[in-house]
């Protein structure tokens, strides 16, 4: 692990640059700066006209161990023509150390928005990520984390316990609510499932569409069950999630089998990532990106809102999970 003298507010335009050239790259634009909370993410272009990314890892969320198993993994899956975009091996490899940051570089890739509506666009995904998690399951990571109660849901607790962020107001109730759902969650995480190495935070948002699916940010990559990288992309009511699930399932199923019992860790991981986006708020709020990002984690009204959210997701947990239209 890094030092914790090491942070964001050090990475100086100079020390980037200086980073750059030190693994044979020669800057010859401005740096613009990408949206990215957790890193620090910057497009530029080399001498040669040639578009790049450069991501600066954020010290001590990962250790390089961490970091090299989802580049490896990230070439792997390249190699089995998995859409992915991959660091760029540079001197013979993809991580970089340069006084105390880790950091990788990328091509640069465009592509349109993927469409949460278009059918043919959700076939596309499921269908790469059957093939993903084909490869996903041949092994486990060692080294990075794997999906789990203690992660998402003591540990995000227990910050959630100690932090004075929340109004005195609402601290009560919220805290009341966030325990019952803890609770709830636990009863609900007993499901046998079999466990790979998943995208780990596939929503729409890192899905690019360049005449078919490109998977970007394999920042959170862990082990977990399948349904972590498929749930996040139904929306709608229950009948309109069925449809969405059928139409990913039967792309999906051309290259992996599906566990149909995974559907009831649905809501259950709903809920985990609830209670975790809220602790990682906190644990960031030192970061200067973070408080004019997130303003309304002042305000009571906001904590009343989640309190609401999270007694509803109590209930949701009770209900009988989502159920597929047919058997794909």
């Amino acid at each position: 692990m890094q030092s914790p003298v090491f942070n964001f507010q050090m990475l100086f335009p100079s020390l980037i640059l200086d980073a750059l050239f030190a693994v044979g790259i020669r800057v010859d634009s401005g740096l613009t700066a990408l949206n990215s909370y957790e890193n620090r993410v910057y497009q530029f272009m080399d001498e040669d006209r040639h578009r790049f990314v450069v991501k600066f890892y954020r010290p001590e969320r990962w250790t390089q161990a961490q970091i090299q198993e989802e580049h490896d993994f990230a070439l792997a899956l390249v190699d089995d023509e998995v859409p992915v975009v991959a660091p760029l091996k540079l001197n013979g490899q993809t991580l970089h150390c340069y006084e105390g940051f880790y950091f990788a570089v990328f091509p640069s890739v465009g592509g349109r928005q993927y469409e949460m509506d278009n059918d043919d666009q959700l076939e596309g995904v499921g269908r790469f990520l059957g093939r993903w998690h084909q490869k996903g399951q041949k092994a486990l990571f060692l080294a990075r984390p794997t999906i789990g109660v203690e992660e998402y849901l003591d540990k995000p607790y227990q910050l959630l316990t100690q932090t004075q962020r929340i109004p005195a107001v609402c601290r009560d109730s919220f805290l009341q609510s966030t325990q019952q759902l803890i609770e709830m969650v636990k009863r609900y995480w007993t499901l046998d499932a079999s466990f790979l190495r998943l995208h780990g935070d596939c929503h729409p948002g890192n899905i690019l569409w360049r005449d078919g699916p490109l998977f970007v940010d394999l920042d959170d990559a862990r082990n977990g069950p399948a349904v972590q990288d498929l749930w996040m992309l139904l929306h709608g009511e229950r009948q309109e999630q069925r449809i969405q699930l059928d139409i990913l399932l039967e792309a999906y199923s051309e290259f992996m089998t599906f566990q149909e019992k995974e559907l009831a860790l649905i809501e259950p991981l709903r809920a985990m990532r609830m209670v975790h986006y809220l602790a990682w708020i906190i644990r960031r709020w030192e970061d200067p990106a973070f408080p004019p990002s997130f303003p309304w984690i002042k305000d009571d009204d906001f904590w009343f809102r989640q309190t609401a959210i999270f007694t509803e997701q109590v209930k949701l947990l009770q209900e009988p999970p989502l159920q597929l239209l047919s058997m794909y």
